[in-house]
Order: C-alpha cells, then sequence, then structure tokens
C-alpha cells in the first residue's frame, strides 16, 4: 500500500468573492483539493479561472470569502510569516541596478539574514538553476530564460518546502521553454519540493506534473484532477508516447466539459 503524503495545501469548499464597482465578482466556487508532500500539480484552465487567484490565496495574496485552506497545517497568513513557500511570478522582476547575486540576496537582505549566511544560499540556489558563473552580471546581460531562472533562485533561497509558480515560462519562445521545463524538473527531482504550477500549455502541464487539476471559466471550480501515470524521469521525447498523448487528450476533455459547466 502506497503511503499517504502529508497534506502540504489542503482546500475545503473555498470561495472568493471580489467586491467591484460592478457588483461582486465570484473567482473561486466551492473549491476541495489537497497537495501533498513532494507533488508536483499543475494548474489549468481558460483565463480568468481563478488557477492564479488560488496560488494568491495559498500566499495569502488574497483572503478567501468561504471555506477554509491551511498550508502545512497554518493559516496562509501563518505561513507567509513562517516563510513557507517561495513565489515565481509570470515576470522575472529583477531590479535592473542590482547584479544577479544582489537580486537573488534581496529578500534574505530584508529578513535580516546574516552575510555568510546570505553568500551561502546565493551560491546553492544559483548553482542549482545552472546561474553559476553570472551572480555579477546585469539582468539586462542575461537572456528572457536566463532572467527567469534568477527568479526561481530568488525563491528558492527561502530555501521554503513549497514553491508556487504563476506562468513563470508563459513569455518564452517555445525552445526556451522546452528547456526550462527539463530544468525545473531536474531541479524538482534535487530538492523534492512541493510545486504548485499555473499553465495554459497542456503540453507543459502534462510533461511536468504528478496531477494536473483542470479548472472551469469564472467562477473557478475545479471539474478534473487527473494523475499522470508517467515516470518521474521524463525526457522532452516522451512527449510523443501514446500515454502521454492519452493523458493530454483527457486534459483537453477536461476543459471542453469545463466549457459548458453550469450553476
Amino acid at each position: 500500500m502506497t503511503a499517504v503524503k502529508p497534506a502540504v495545501v489542503a482546500a475545503s469548499k473555498l470561495g472568493l468573492t471580489f467586491q467591484t464597482n460592478d457588483g461582486p465578482v465570484q473567482a473561486l466556487s466551492n473549491v476541495d483539493l489537497t497537495i501533498g508532500k513532494g507533488e508536483f500539480v499543475s494548474f489549468i484552465g481558460p483565463s480568468g479561472c481563478g488557477k492564479t487567484t488560488f496560488l494568491r490565496v495559498i500566499a495569502d495574496l488574497e483572503k478567501p470569502t468561504s471555506g477554509s485552506i491551511t498550508i502545512n497545517g497554518m493559516t496562509p497568513e501563518q505561513a507567509r510569516e513562517k516563510r513557507a513557500y517561495g513565489y515565481v511570478f509570470q515576470a522575472a522582476a529583477l531590479f535592473p541596478w542590482r547584479t544577479i547575486e544582489r537580486n537573488v540576496a534581496l529578500p534574505l537582505e530584508i529578513i535580516g539574514l546574516p552575510k555568510a549566511e546570505q553568500a551561502a544560499r546565493i551560491k546553492r540556489t544559483m548553482e542549482l538553476v545552472n546561474l553559476a558563473g553570472f551572480e555579477k552580471k546585469y539582468p539586462w546581460q542575461l537572456s528572457g530564460g536566463m532572467q527567469q531562472r534568477a527568479s526561481i533562485a530568488r525563491a528558492l533561497a527561502f530555501e521554503a518546502d513549497l514553491l508556487l509558480m504563476d506562468e513563470p515560462f508563459g513569455a518564452l519562445d517555445e525552445i526556451v521553454r522546452d528547456h526550462l521545463n527539463e530544468q525545473l524538473l531536474q531541479l524538482w527531482a534535487a530538492t523534492d519540493k512541493t510545486i504548485c504550477f499555473v499553465t495554459h500549455s497542456i503540453p507543459e502541464a502534462v510533461y511536468l506534473s504528478t496531477r494536473i487539476v483542470v479548472m472551469s471559466p469564472r467562477p473557478g471550480r475545479v471539474t478534473d484532477v487527473i494523475e499522470s501515470t508517467l515516470p518521474r524521469e521524463r525526457p522532452l521525447d516522451i512527449r510523443e508516447t501514446p500515454e502521454f498523448l492519452a493523458i493530454a487528450a483527457r486534459v483537453r476533455d477536461g476543459l471542453r466539459a469545463g466549457h459548458s459547466y453550469e450553476d
């Protein structure tokens, strides 16, 4: 029997309604989801379906209006205060006047880590994302893919077990995206972190994930949770296999079904 992994994220009947000048907007509705330690879970759905909102609720950047959610048994606010996660945004958001190592160091400076500990963490994370040797470069001297790897290094510097990633490769070309997908799987294997990953790409979701959460248009609901049967070792050409294509077809069917979902 497979051991049940401890819950890192546990949401029950979670809902979020925004109050706007045009009236209430229901972004999330009745979301039930548990994410176990060491999982790689991707969220996919049409624009406006609540994928990013759910990540922001985990990160305590948005407050749910109904239901409950815990992160490692804590409230999102407690998890944020304990720096229990790293967050990678869609844009690298690096300060152009700071070198790459100083960009990675910024959150460590803010929390007041000693210089020696900062240096050790920067070294470890730069090696993890294959940017060793680029510490003294400035963001404008790096490609878009390298900038996003620096952004990932900054999130990893917290050394939290949970990594939240909001379409980190969405703006990159397909060749660079494929390369970073491979590197992200290597990083996941090396660190055993729990990763929550938002994407609009079906192949990316299937290639990266242990589970794929399919969400409906607003109000965002979980319409399907698809377990991946792919091995953890995944060369890019696994995307041509019948097993991969079958999972991708189920995701596509789930997205189509979600569009016809009615209250």
